[in-house]
């Protein structure tokens, strides 16, 4: 049971530890101290109060006694002995009166100095406690901003991490693209790597030349063929009109090389 109110005790306090703001707790204790100096304040007024009122009672029966003392005199004057010795006996009843009043109103003054020394006291420690609070909180208040950044600058550093892989990456990939086309284009120029569109430009050039080369050469053997016919078509006619006879295996000739042509 004891272990379970220490945890209980315990956990209650980090969470009421992660909930307080110091900031908050400062100010409601310097609003306290500023309700204590209030009442202090109050008192110190009850009490000039109170001895204000004792002052006024022991000027009224100081009057009173004066009075009293003045009709004595006359009625001694007046030959009246027993109405002197009744205003003094009132008169010595008001002395003491006013003596006593006297008393509290030295007792009512020396309690409102010391108030007053108390609340001189008292101000000044609030006053002090007001300027050391603020001081506390624009530290404290610094210190969570600092600590924002500071976790603000941490998760940029991780983003900045991630970023720099990924440029990194994205680098190599480019390097090996660049890297590729270059070698292509090595390939290209040297000619152990054409296009589809090259190497069919290539062939209908070459079927051109070798088209115009079989034409020269037809050409060619033609007039071979017929340079050696003549001299045999001129002997034939010395001999009497074989010319006919000639002209058919002249033709029958070049039937025979147009057939391997």
């Amino acid at each position: 049971m004891k272990r379970m109110s220490l945890i209980f005790r315990s956990k209650a306090n980090k969470a009421l530890d992660r909930a307080e703001d110091p900031r908050e707790t400062l100010d409601y204790s310097y609003q306290r101290q500023l309700e204590l100096l209030s009442k202090v304040r109050r008192g110190v007024a009850d009490v000039a109060t109170s001895r204000k009122r004792v002052e006024l009672q022991v000027n009224q029966l100081q009057q009173q006694s004066a009075k009293l003392q003045g009709q004595a005199e006359k009625a001694i004057a007046a030959g009246r002995e027993d109405l002197a010795r009744e205003a003094l006996t009132r008169k010595s009843g008001l002395t003491t009166q006013i003596n006593d009043l006297k008393a509290q109103h030295a007792n009512l003054q020396g309690e409102e100095e010391k108030l007053v020394l108390a609340q001189q006291r008292l101000q000044a420690k609030v006053e002090a406690f007001r300027t050391r609070k603020e001081t506390i909180k624009a530290n404290y208040t610094a210190a969570e901003a600092q600590t924002r950044i500071g976790e603000a600058m941490s998760g940029i550093g991780e983003e900045m991490g991630d970023v720099g892989l990924a440029i990194q990456r994205a680098e190599d990939k480019t390097a090996q693209m660049q890297a590729r086309a270059g070698a292509i284009d090595e390939l290209i120029a040297s000619g152990a790597l054409d296009d589809a569109s090259q190497l069919n430009a290539g062939d209908d050039i070459a079927r051109e030349l070798d088209a115009l080369s079989s034409t020269q050469d037809v050409e060619a053997e033609l007039a071979r063929l017929k340079a050696g016919s003549q001299p045999e078509a001129i002997e034939s006619a010395d001999d009497g009109g074989d010319i006919l006879r000639a002209e058919p295996e002249t033709s029958t000739v070049e039937g025979e090389q147009g057939g391997r042509a």
